[in-house]
């Protein structure tokens, strides 16, 4: 008898880490759902189709409850099921605690971290109806140490590691797991934005001297999928920058 293949949905996933955890639970023989704020554009449909690669995308805001919750459940209607998800959708709006506005401070709350439990909530009524399942929220090093311009985004992210401990305790008594990633400087588009001497600057700080690809975070959330005896963990995938 064939067994039944895992489905998984990954927030935020139009492109950078989210496009490469989605890529790499494809490679480890998921069934995957990308979720996006908008449709994905041409030319890179055209490159995963290219690259073997086949994603149902659904369009939506996961702060948005409605949204979070339509998700979920086209995702039952559709496969019957939900093992997997990873909650990666997240935005920045940096600027000194000082000079940030509290709209800019609310939006990036609202989508990183109400964004998280919006999905984490529908998807674990599933998974304890199921007993099984696995969540993976992706953190950041700026939400266990603190930056510089990033108040808002800090908080977001260590509020997504207390959401994930509580999670892993409640999720535990269904044999649901909850973990986080902690990604430190990655190559995606909002770390090419920075100057060449900034980026120069953080390389020479990481003990590795090099910003993480996508895929590396990638590997982190496939293991932390994978290994069925670990719940509540933060996993920091940063180079050594926070040693």
């Amino acid at each position: 008898m064939t067994e039944t293949k895992q489905v998984a949905l990954v927030t935020g996933a139009a492109k950078g880490i989210g496009l490469a955890i989605a890529k790499r639970l494809f490679d480890d023989g998921k069934t995957v759902i990308i979720n996006a704020h908008h449709e994905l554009d041409d030319e890179t449909k055209a490159k995963l189709a290219d690259d073997g690669y086949s994603f149902d995308v659904y369009v939506g805001d996961v702060a948005n409850e409605d949204d979070a919750e339509k998700m979920i459940n086209d995702v039952v209607d559709q496969y019957g099921q939900i093992d997997i998800l990873v909650n990666n959708a997240g935005i920045t709006r940096d600027k000194l605690l000082s000079r940030l506005k509290l709209a800019d401070f609310k939006a990036v709350l609202e989508t990183n971290l109400v964004g998280a439990f919006n999905m984490t909530k529908f998807a674990m009524k599933v998974m304890q109806k199921a007993r099984k399942g696995a969540i993976v929220n992706i953190s950041s090093i700026s939400g266990l140490h603190g930056n510089l311009g990033q108040a808002n985004y800090s908080a977001s992210k260590a509020g997504l590691v207390g959401l994930t401990k509580t999670a892993a305790r409640e999720g535990a008594l269904r044999n649901i797991r909850c973990n986080a990633v902690a990604p430190g400087m990655v190559k995606t588009d909002m770390t090419e934005k920075m100057s060449e001497r900034r980026q120069n600057e953080f390389n020479e700080q990481i003990p590795l001297k090099r910003f993480a690809e996508p895929a590396e975070i990638a590997d982190a959330v496939s293991f932390l999928i994978e290994n069925q005896y670990i719940t509540g963990q933060v996993m920091t995938v940063d180079g050594g920058l926070t040693i």
